[in-house]
């Protein structure tokens, strides 16, 4: 989709140029989700790619994902050692709405951003416990759990002149073994569920709930629960919502049943 009322593209070299971001300025990277509906108020955008970040970085913490990370750039991140969780980066690529094209511009970071219920970069950062650091606009930074920094169907903690820098994937979520599901109403339509369960060395399981949900959820155990435990605590959730790609009360469901086959799995 033309964006016919942005008349300038910024590019951005150093942190002081996002002081251009504001209520009628937007950042670009890939601008998959930019373009993806109007823009109306819009006149200008500040260009992200042009700031060079890493795309990927491993450090002792564990996985560094620039906000301008492709999705195609993360897809071919190669195998660390012990690293169990490695195979739910690609995984969740294929979850994306979009073809192999959509892969080479897309970022995670304006995945996230969208915060789109359907997003898989929520569905896998939230997933692995990932940590959002944002640049505000005052010049201050802040780090908050990924399941916090989305609050609702395409809204975010994010205020105007604030970016999204980078996702942090701390190194004992990697090294957990993950099992990924998705379910939706056509073999190439956009996600109606998508649940990935997570059981670390020490025992603890985690079962993180989007797709279906406004926000991701996520369900915490210090030992693997029963299937009936996990079946009602899936059945509680009360933040279903329905659209053209599925219905609050088939997406409850379906979740309960593909969280009791992802608790199998990780048995």
């Amino acid at each position: 989709m033309d964006l016919n009322t942005v008349t300038e593209v910024r590019l951005a070299r150093t942190r002081s140029d996002l002081s251009a971001l504001g209520p009628t300025v937007a950042v670009l990277a890939g601008g998959s989700a930019l373009y993806g509906e109007p823009q109306h108020h819009l006149t200008a955008v500040v260009d992200l790619t042009t700031l060079g970040w890493p795309a990927l970085t491993v450090t002792e913490a564990g996985l560094e994902i620039a906000a301008t990370c492709t999705l195609a750039d993360l897809s071919r991140f190669p195998a660390q050692p012990g690293w169990e969780a490695h195979h739910a980066l690609f995984d969740c690529c294929t979850a994306l709405y979009g073809s192999f094209k959509v892969w080479n511009v897309a970022t995670v970071g304006g995945n996230l951003c969208a915060a789109l219920p359907a997003g898989p970069m929520t569905s896998l950062t939230a997933a692995l416990d990932g940590e959002a650091l944002i640049w505000r606009a005052d010049g201050s930074d802040e780090r908050m759990p990924v399941t916090s920094f989305i609050t609702g169907n395409k809204t975010t903690v994010l205020n105007p002149g604030d970016v999204l820098r980078s996702i942090t994937l701390p190194i004992d979520a990697v090294r957990s073994r993950v099992a990924f599901r998705k379910i939706a109403l056509s073999p190439l339509g956009r996600s109606g569920a998508v649940l990935l369960g997570r059981l670390s060395p020490e025992g603890t399981f985690v079962l993180t709930v989007t797709g279906g949900t406004v926000r991701p959820i996520q369900l915490r155990y210090d030992a693997r629960p029963t299937a009936a435990t996990l079946r009602a605590d899936v059945l509680a959730i009360t933040e279903w919502f329905t659209d053209a790609h599925g219905a609050a009360d088939w997406r409850r469901g379906v979740s309960a049943l593909l969280a009791e086959e992802i608790l199998e799995e990780l048995a």
